[in-house]
């Protein structure tokens, strides 16, 4: 029982449970946006839906792991969280088997949401798995050219939200008033792509020297450190942008406090002081959400 119980432990962990929120929120947003129009849902295809992207977001950090630890980016004792193929903790073909098992899962629940929103909904889906597998498993990967971080605000953002609210909303529902659910759902699932794409800044200016070693050229290492925290001070001043242009002056705008003092950490962070701004930024997007519900 023990061995069971330390390796569950040991799976939990490599699934980065703390990045998890980054594909979480954007659906709750979604659905968030079809309720303030005033509209009804299936819970149970917010569930599934919910669940689908859970599990894509476990493909990619699998994924992500798998072929790092191949070209040589992680190495063991690195800086950022450990990494179990690095530190030796589970075998190649494990690490394979988990990929595979993950894929299944994100087929098998994104099936089912395929039947309900049509050929859109496959569409997202396939797009979405092709963007878990080239954001680092090809010789020209998303990571690797330091574009991630367009697909990661779509990804991680307006695809998801807008796509659970379509799902939500199809089959039958009026073009026009889907419209303008889409619209606040891109808005606010905007945000949780903008919270996503700090997460993505801030561990690439942390991994930029390794990074550069293996060849990794995120905008970090092609642009340096200075611009990494420009760009990133302005996709923090867009995030009450986008929350305004739907909710207007409510509480969905105090998410800039804590992204913008995360900022000002940044400046200064060295060592695992990255990792805490990683994870405070993470959980931003649960905050997000907490002050969507208290501003409708």
């Amino acid at each position: 029982m023990k061995p069971f119980l330390s390796s569950l432990l040991l799976w939990c962990r490599i699934i980065r449970p703390q990045t998890l929120f980054a594909s979480l929120v954007p659906v709750l947003v979604g659905a968030y946006a079809v309720s303030i129009n005033g509209l009804h849902f299936s819970c149970a295809v917010c569930l599934v839906t919910a669940c689908c992207a859970l599990s894509l977001q476990v493909l990619s950090n699998l994924v992500n792991d798998y072929y790092d630890f191949l070209r040589g980016s992680d190495a063991a004792g690195r800086v950022g969280y450990k990494r179990a193929l690095a530190e030796g903790e589970v075998s190649v073909g494990a690490m394979r088997r988990a990929c595979l098992v993950a894929a299944s899962v994100a087929c098998l629940l994104g099936s089912f949401l395929i039947y309900v929103g049509g050929w859109a909904i496959l569409c997202i889906g396939v797009s979405a798995l092709l963007f878990a597998w080239l954001y680092t498993a090809t010789p020209y990967s998303l990571s690797y050219l330091g574009i991630a971080d367009i697909f990661v605000f779509l990804y991680y953002g307006v695809i998801a939200s807008c796509g659970t609210s379509y799902l939500l909303l199809c089959p039958d529902m009026d073009f026009l008033v889907m419209q303008d659910v889409l619209r606040d759902s891109f808005f606010l699932g905007g945000v949780c792509g903008l919270i996503s794409v700090c997460v993505l800044l801030i561990n690439n200016i942390r991994d930029a020297d390794t990074d550069r070693e293996a060849g990794k050229k995120t905008l970090p290492v092609r642009f340096g450190r200075p611009f990494a925290l420009a760009l990133m001070f302005v996709v923090v001043c867009l995030m009450p942008l986008f929350a305004y242009l739907v909710l207007g002056f409510s509480p969905s705008l105090l998410v800039f406090v804590p992204c913008l003092l995360i900022w000002l950490k940044m400046l200064k962070a060295e060592g695992t002081t990255y990792n805490k701004c990683l994870l405070f930024t993470g959980m931003t997007n649960l905050l997000f959400f907490f002050l969507c519900l208290l501003s409708s």
